[in-house]
Formats: C-alpha cells, structure tokens, sequence
C-alpha cells in the first residue's frame, strides 16, 4: 500500500458521481473561488471517500500521491523517530489541507495520519494536479493561499509552544470550540480523547489534567468530554487567545 487511495480503498468507501464531485469542489473553501473549466478539470482528477474513526489514511514516508482535502471530522498526524517513538505533530481539522508543500515539492509525507473521528476526505491526483498547475494561473493562487495557511497554523502552533503555558493553550483551545460568540457561558464537547488532546497541545497528559485543574479558576468545569465554560470572558483574559478566537 503506497498511498492514502490505496489505504483507504482498502476498508472501503463510498464513490460519488461527477456532479457531486463537482458540487463538493465548488464548496471547499480553498477550491470555491476558481473559475468553473478549472473545477471541473479538478473533478476530472478527485474522488471523494468516507472513513471511519482509526482508519489508516496514509503513512510516513509515503509517497505524496494525493492532495488530501478534509471535508467533515479531523485527522491526527504522527512522526515516529528512528527508536520508535512516535508523537502526534498536529490535528487537521475540516477545511484543512494535509501535506500541501511535500506535495508540490515532490517529496514523501512527512506524517502518518489517522482519522480520530469519522471524516470525509476530498483526494486530488497529484500528478494531474500538478500538471493544472502548469497551465492555470487561478489554481496557483489557490493553492498558495492553502499553503499559506498551513504554514501560519504551523507557526502559531510554535508560538504557542514558545509564549503559551500549557494552561492557556489550553484556554484558548476550548475557546476556538465555542460556537456561542456572543454569551459568557457555554458546553461542548472535546472532539476527541484526552490523550490525543495532550499531544495537540504539546504536553504530557498529567500535565493536561493539571492545566484542566488551573482553569477551573476561570469557570473551566469538566465531565469526560463534556466541558463547560461558566465564565468566558474571565477564561480570554488568562488565555490571550489571538484575534480569531476572541
């Protein structure tokens, strides 16, 4: 198995027809802007495909055969180091992009990446992509701009690391699931276990708990994954979330 196709052909998926592949180009958000001979040029190359939480999308080191697009639910990708250790670097989240530069660099995935909740990918060719590439002006842009926005969750994840105690990473991520923009108390849900948690915000799980337990200070209660925030103006003044999720 060479690539995230083969993978997840593998435990089966659903198949929609052009005109469906069409209509979910035109809704991705770093596709929707490209004029309608370039979308269905796109639609020529892409398939879409359900998987299920824990499937296997692509592994490390894997040739970059797709542009994986996340439609619906969130991916972890993991490194694993030469003695075995492996960690998760980042969780892909939908709207998101995976692996964008190795793709136009030609290179191998640097992550191996797993579903942690029933997604729905978009996968585009990359041989055909990049051959659109060469001959359309309007997916360049595109493209450049999702490759924009990866490489800035990149660097504000490092600033995070860098400015941010574990606590208000913390924070400011229960904060960025609040949907309720206008009210000083919510409930959510974590949209996956803590484990996985603990690895997005770069720390050790005893040290996660210990950062629920500072919050609580701020109106932080939890229930398993139910969490609810009693307090949010008083949480974004610990936190200092950045401007999007204030």
């Amino acid at each position: 198995m060479s690539n995230a196709a083969t993978l997840i052909e593998a435990e089966g998926s659903s198949h929609p027809d052009a005109s469906e592949i069409l209509q979910t180009l035109r809704t991705a958000s770093i596709l929707r802007d490209l004029p309608n001979p370039v979308l269905d040029r796109l639609a020529a190359i892409s398939k879409v495909v359900n998987v299920a939480e824990n499937d296997e999308i692509c592994r490390q080191g894997d040739a970059a055969d797709e542009l994986i697009i996340v439609l619906d639910g969130q991916l972890a990708g993991s490194s694993t180091a030469a003695n075995g250790t492996t960690a998760v670097v980042e969780v892909i989240r939908s709207g998101e992009t995976l692996g964008l530069a190795t793709l136009l660099a030609r290179l191998p995935r640097l992550l191996g990446v797993r579903a942690v909740t029933p997604s729905r990918l978009l996968l585009i060719n990359a041989h055909g992509l990049l051959a659109l590439v060469e001959q359309e002006p309007s997916l360049v842009t595109a493209l450049l701009r999702a490759q924009a926005n990866e490489f800035h969750a990149l660097v504000r994840q490092v600033c995070d690391l860098k400015l941010r105690t574990t606590a208000q990473r913390l924070g400011c991520y229960l904060l960025s699931l609040n949907t309720e923009r206008q009210a000083n108390a919510t409930s959510l849900r974590l949209p996956f276990d803590k484990r996985l948690l603990a690895a997005r915000l770069g720390c050790r799980q005893e040290n996660l708990s210990r950062a629920f337990a500072a919050l609580r200070g701020f109106g932080v209660e939890t229930h398993g994954a139910r969490v609810i925030l009693h307090d949010i103006a008083s949480l974004k003044a610990y936190s200092e979330p950045d401007d999007a999720f204030a």
